[in-house]
């Protein structure tokens, strides 16, 4: 057996003294995300669905839910009442809401054969999901639990959207790998994302984690691959086209096509990165 080296056993005693997090929080966490996606579409289901199957699914899930709770409210985090009862009053709606989600994407996409084969294989599609049902327990109020669902579908689709979003009807995400959407971000309906677009902050600091820090998209708006639009302030109108790898800072008027010119200059000494950033023009 290896020795560890005493400052080394020191520090992690220490550590696991303090240590509250259950280990079983990150698999059930996992198990709930894969629940939750067979009861709502079959196409993810571990046995063969079936009407007579739902009781029992339902209840699996709500007996993985209540294991969660317990877990993460040994972490000493407060939880707030009525978990169960609140997240099943919103499943219809969520529901709803990923219906027009795989159908928007199966009418954007040539390469979609069916509304199936969209729900079965598109990582974007899973990743809105697993996001849809995160926010609801975010808004409910639960602790850890949305984290650990979105960064479960991230780690399966590289597709990174943080549960506090805020997202329209008919969400469209084809390819996606890369794609990252801040916490304040405000999404309205009919929007289309390519992969790698970043709808982020403008600077991380910590004494923001209150405010808004990352843009809005009005609707009907499409941003295609390697876009980054960043800022609390930033707005980008409806009905506007974002270019590939076109870095936007400020806002861009309804009914736009924004694309991107190379500019350097040299950085100003004392200069932070926000002002940096904000002196850079996109085209209108």
């Amino acid at each position: 057996m290896a020795t560890i080296p005493p400052a080394l056993l020191a520090r992690l005693v220490e550590h696991r003294r303090h240590h509250g997090v259950a280990p079983q929080i990150r698999p059930l966490a996992h198990t709930f995300a894969q629940q939750v996606l067979g009861l709502l579409f079959p196409h993810f289901a571990s046995a063969t669905a079936s009407v007579e199957t739902l009781g029992d699914e339902l209840t699996a899930l709500l007996e993985t839910l209540g294991k969660l709770e317990h877990a993460i409210a040994s972490t000493q985090q407060r939880m707030p009442a009525q978990v169960a009862e609140r997240f099943l009053e919103a499943l219809p709606a969520v529901h709803e809401l990923l219906d027009d989600d795989a159908r928007a994407i199966f009418e954007g996409d040539p390469a979609a054969r069916s509304v199936d084969e969209v729900i079965l294989t598109y990582p974007g599609f899973v990743a809105i999901a697993i996001y849809r049902v995160a926010n609801v327990l975010h808004q409910v109020g639960v602790p850890l639990l949305p984290r650990l669902l979105t960064e479960y579908v991230h780690e399966k689709t590289g597709i990174d959207i943080h549960p506090g979003a805020t997202i329209g009807r008919r969400f469209c995400i084809d390819h996606g790998t890369g794609i990252v959407i801040g916490e304040t971000t405000v999404i309205g309906d009919d929007v289309k994302l390519y992969q790698g677009v970043t709808l982020g902050a403008l600077t991380v600091e910590k004494s923001l984690a209150n405010s808004k820090r990352h843009p809005t998209i009005e609707h009907d708006c499409v941003i295609y691959a390697g876009a980054t639009i960043l800022g609390g302030t930033t707005v980008v109108g409806h009905h506007t086209v974002i270019a590939g790898n076109a870095f936007v800072t400020r806002s861009a008027p309804p009914n736009s096509v924004v694309t991107r010119q190379s500019e350097v200059r040299p950085r100003r000494t004392g200069e932070s990165d926000q002002q940096a950033l904000e002196e850079f023009d996109f085209v209108i």
